[in-house]
């Protein structure tokens, strides 16, 4: 508790609001457990950047704490480029406090001699992605907290490549914010240095989606969408870039259409969950339209659903929609022939079934850390090969290398590219994902997230995880495991033959159990969230369409008897 107290006392200072030190000493007199909460730790770097709840303290997102991490990185870029000229963009998405938060990030930089280019209003994550390489900037910065309940917000950076920031760069960043005091950040604003941005950047980043997004689909004016922005920023462009790409047959969710940081349509804006897309199904079911797409805040992921085997909605999972978009980029590079450069790219909790499909059309799967800034570093790392697709199990999906993170926007556009052309084929979305189980196996996937808030939460966590470790799994559903890989040691080991190989993929606090019959379960921490996630792969063959059905609740009932016999139920 001393720390704590420490911490709170050196927010006391005349550098800091009065309204600030006010709230402050009201907590050190009535609230000390809040107080412990907002100043038991600083504001961490996690897969998806900074994020938190907003209010006063270094635990939370504030105009200081982000302002010691733009102070911070200000100093890194003069280090790392003595004598440029330097550039970075800002955009930020619907949160409380997201503008007034972004132009105190921009004054920041301003006040450090750093040209600013700031959205004039709310735009989306993979439009700054976009903006960063366009603009020529040495960095970018969104202020989002993703789909995170309504009192969050966040700050992601990314680099030149367009890319969120990666080890060991986030390291050195981290080690120079956390070098400053918080008196030393510079709120001085150079307003000659901070020119606003809107319709160029649009109309530039506009053209790339559809030109990345299209291929040709037939028959697009009898397909009919249901979009819904889930109050977020996709409403900017996401309407604007199926209409240049030929889809006038969409109906947009008016309920949801307004930005609104308070998201009052739906419990969570996440389009992971089937609740908040309650209101699109519906109109969907209402208009009998082919496809319901939902984007979360800043629109870097995505929900689709499709009519079923019944002509029923579907809400389909992220593993599913990352497959049938990577076939279909597959099978269009395909029409111009593989080179042998070629490579498609998903993370180490997603579906093993990409592996598989990669096998089939002779292309490498590569396989990074959960979050799209390992893909990006993929496509940096490797400029000699050239990057499909891909994507991740938590409804994110990349299509090419225009954009460097997960991209709702052109995504958007291809779910409905490969639905339309469907469609127009005599098939659909849903049958065509049949035919991949049937030519590939059949894989089915399950995600659980348990929720534990706060600093006894984080240390539940923590030793949740020690205890996987120390009581490592056995078996599951009956197989036993013969294969356990931690990538905190980077340590692969084999518990048939006792041989222990070694990772090489950065460490992580993820465990990944896998038996002798190919189910997987893995577990992690959250990086965003205060949660820790548990994803389980099972798998058979289906050696015929018919037989899907059947199939698919023998499956169904293989994962509740795992949740069951692990007690995750």
């Amino acid at each position: 508790m001393d720390d704590i107290l420490s911490n709170a006392k050196a927010w006391q200072t005349d550098f800091f609001d009065p309204s600030v030190k006010k709230e402050i000493q009201n907590l050190m007199a009535n609230d000390p457990e809040e107080l412990k909460d907002r100043f038991y730790k600083n504001m961490e770097f996690g897969t998806g950047g900074m994020r938190g709840i907003m209010g006063v303290g270094t635990n939370r997102i504030n105009k200081y704490t982000l302002g010691k991490s733009t102070q911070g990185l200000s100093n890194y870029l003069k280090r790392v480029c003595p004598g440029e000229d330097l550039k970075v963009v800002i955009a930020y998405d619907c949160r409380h406090n997201s503008d007034t938060l972004a132009k105190t990030v921009a004054d920041v930089f301003s006040a450090n001699g750093i040209k600013v280019f700031l959205f004039s209003e709310l735009r989306t994550t993979p439009e700054l992605s976009f903006a960063v390489r366009y603009l020529g900037c040495n960095a970018g910065i969104v202020l989002t907290a993703s789909h995170n309940p309504p009192e969050y917000n966040g700050y992601k950076v990314y680099w030149t490549d367009g890319g969120q920031i990666v080890p060991p760069q986030d390291n050195e960043i981290i080690e120079e914010i956390n070098r400053l005091n918080y008196e030393e950040i510079n709120f001085n604003v150079n307003s000659n240095l901070i020119e606003l941005i809107d319709s160029e950047v649009d109309e530039a980043f506009i053209q790339a989606s559809v030109k990345n997004g299209s291929f040709g689909a037939k028959e697009k004016d009898n397909f009919k969408i249901v979009f819904t922005s889930l109050h977020g920023t996709s409403i900017t462009v996401i309407p604007e870039v199926l209409k240049r790409a030929g889809y006038n047959n969409v109906t947009i969710i008016q309920e949801q259409a307004v930005p609104d940081g308070d998201f009052p349509t739906v419990k969570s804006p996440n389009p992971e969950e089937p609740e908040a897309l309650t209101l699109a199904m519906k109109k969907a079911e209402e208009i009998g339209a082919d496809m319901v797409v939902g984007t979360d805040p800043d629109s870097d992921r995505l929900g689709i659903a499709v009519r079923n085997l019944e002509g029923k909605m579907e809400l389909l999972n992220g593993n599913q929609t990352m497959l049938l978009m990577t076939k279909f980029l597959l099978d269009q590079r395909a029409k111009q022939g593989f080179t042998g450069i070629e490579f498609i790219a998903t993370t180490i909790v997603s579906t093993p079934m990409m592996n598989e499909m990669a096998k089939s059309y002779g292309v490498e799967c590569k396989t990074s850390l959960t979050g799209f800034k390992w893909i990006a570093k993929m496509i940096k790392d490797f400029p000699e090969q050239h990057f499909i697709g891909g994507g991740e199990e938590s409804f994110g999906y990349m299509v090419g290398d225009f954009v460097r993170d997960k991209d709702a926007v052109t995504a958007t556009l291809l779910a409905c590219e490969i639905a339309s052309d469907a469609k127009a084929n005599g098939s659909s979305f849903y049958k065509q994902l049949i035919d991949c189980y049937v030519n590939y196996g059949f894989y089915k996937e399950k995600l659980i997230s348990i929720t534990k808030k706060g600093m006894s939460g984080a240390e539940e966590i923590s030793q949740m995880m020690i205890d996987f470790k120390e009581n490592p799994v056995k078996s599951i559903g009956g197989a036993n495991v013969v294969i356990v890989d931690d990538y905190n040691t980077s340590t692969s080991k084999n518990l048939v033959t006792g041989e222990v190989k070694q990772i090489d993929i950065p460490k992580s606090n993820v465990l990944i159990y896998t038996t002798e019959d190919g189910s997987r379960m893995a577990a992690r921490p959250s990086g965003t969230e205060p949660k820790i996630k548990f994803y389980f792969s099972i798998n058979t063959r289906l050696d015929s369409a018919e037989n899907f059905k059947k199939v698919d609740k023998e499956l169904d009932a293989r994962i509740e008897r795992i949740l069951t016999e692990l007690k995750l139920h």
